[in-house]
């Protein structure tokens, strides 16, 4: 079984990876691509929120006498692959069962930057190889040099990460088995102080116009590149209630019942395996109030919802709320901390007796929907048919019939 889900991750994640690739190509020199609008942000009029990687670029590209784009581009396949690679290598010796593997190929995991490509390869992929980095036997021998390097790293290239940091909180109870609030408690969160004050500096001190302006000056005239979108987003939305304001005209009845039941649905495996999972330590402080996993996960959690309400990406803070979620929960079982109830699998297996009726309704839950990107976006179908035919399509235009006219 653990065999055949190996060979099956690889081949998946490869075809993902290859498929990522090409579309990161396809648009990497299309002048409204959003992705590449985040990667345009860099320190040349000043500190500014998510500059670091595009000023990387931007270095990259004068060492190299490389077009912007072509250096991000270098730089996005690199990520990508880093990330299914150390993803790959996190998961591969976990034990899978038909419940597990649902809560894999949920298509707002790994699928869904593919599926949505405005989302493909965004900045929060570093923040992803950032955790799970974490969450080695060899970073957790010096974590506090982590959290006073990586973690300002992190802010300083996707500032929503201060959300996030509860997650690598719990892990830290956990590992230091923190029963009290004592000197070990208030020595782990002391680290995380430069992280969040540094995120606080961000949030409060938003770009001038000027250096605004003088960034976009700078984009123009080395590089022939127009500031839009997320690029953009630094001048008309800057400060904290601008962030919040922005969402009022999107919200309605329509919308929380689709991101209900998409959050719900897309969820719903791995909330069933919190549910009925609890650690082997009950003792440690903030986990011995609860039952089971599922309370103190939603806790974790929640901080996001602020996420939810600054930015209209719904799509993507599912993705990103899941995919912290589910690492999470892979290094508790991988580092066999918590225990999850027999009788689960089993009825899940009663439930799937007959094979094929598994292998249909796997498909149809992992490969047959996705949320769109904005919260105004409908739900997306069939994304395991809709990737290769985009792909198929984009080939056929660009390529074939362009050889064709010679």
């Amino acid at each position: 079984m653990n065999l055949k889900v190996k060979n099956y991750l690889i081949t998946y994640f490869t075809i993902l990876f290859i498929f990522g690739v090409f579309f990161l190509y396809q648009k990497h020199d299309v002048g409204n691509d959003s992705t590449i609008s985040e990667w345009l942000i860099n320190y040349s009029g000043g500190f500014t929120k998510r500059g670091l990687i595009g000023q990387l670029c931007v270095y990259l590209s004068i060492l190299f006498n490389l077009e912007l784009r072509d250096s991000i581009f270098i730089l996005q396949t690199l990520i990508l692959f880093i990330y299914f690679f150390i993803l790959f290598n996190f998961i591969k010796n976990i034990k899978f069962n038909k419940l597990l593997l649902l809560a894999t190929f949920t298509p707002i995991f790994v699928l869904y930057p593919i599926a949505e490509i405005e989302v493909l390869a965004r900045k929060e992929i570093f923040i992803f190889c950032i955790f799970i980095f974490y969450l080695t036997d060899i970073v957790q021998k010096y974590t506090a040099i982590y959290k006073l390097t990586f973690l300002p790293i992190a802010i300083l290239i996707w500032e929503p990460v201060f959300f996030f940091i509860p997650f690598w909180f719990a892990v830290d109870i956990i590992n230091k088995k923190i029963y009290n609030f004592n000197s070990v408690l208030i020595k782990n969160f002391s680290l995380y102080i430069p992280a969040i004050l540094l995120s606080f500096y961000i949030a409060l001190n938003p770009m001038s116009d000027e250096s605004y302006l003088e960034m976009v000056s700078f984009l123009k005239n080395y590089f022939n590149e127009g500031c839009y979108m997320s690029c953009d987003l630094l001048k008309t939305k800057s400060s904290i209630v601008q962030q919040f304001q922005g969402n009022f005209g999107r919200y309605s009845t329509e919308v929380f019942l689709r991101y209900f039941l998409i959050i719900t649905i897309g969820f719903g495996p791995l909330l069933l395996i919190y549910k009925n999972s609890k650690l082997n330590n009950k003792n440690l402080i903030f986990f011995k109030f609860f039952r089971n996993l599922l309370l103190p996960f939603l806790i974790i959690s929640s901080p996001v919802i602020l996420l939810f309400a600054m930015g209209f990406d719904w799509g993507r803070w599912v993705n990103i709320s899941y995919t912290f979620s589910i690492i999470f929960y892979f290094y508790l079982n991988k580092k066999k901390l918590i225990t999850t109830d027999k009788v689960l699998f089993m009825n899940i297996h009663k439930f799937f007796n007959y094979r094929y009726f598994y292998i249909l309704f796997f498909i149809f839950y992992c490969f047959g929907w996705n949320p769109k990107t904005v919260i105004t976006g409908d739900v997306a179908s069939f994304p395991g048919y809709r990737i290769p035919y985009k792909t198929i399509k984009i080939i056929n235009y660009k390529y074939i019939n362009k050889s064709n006219s010679y």
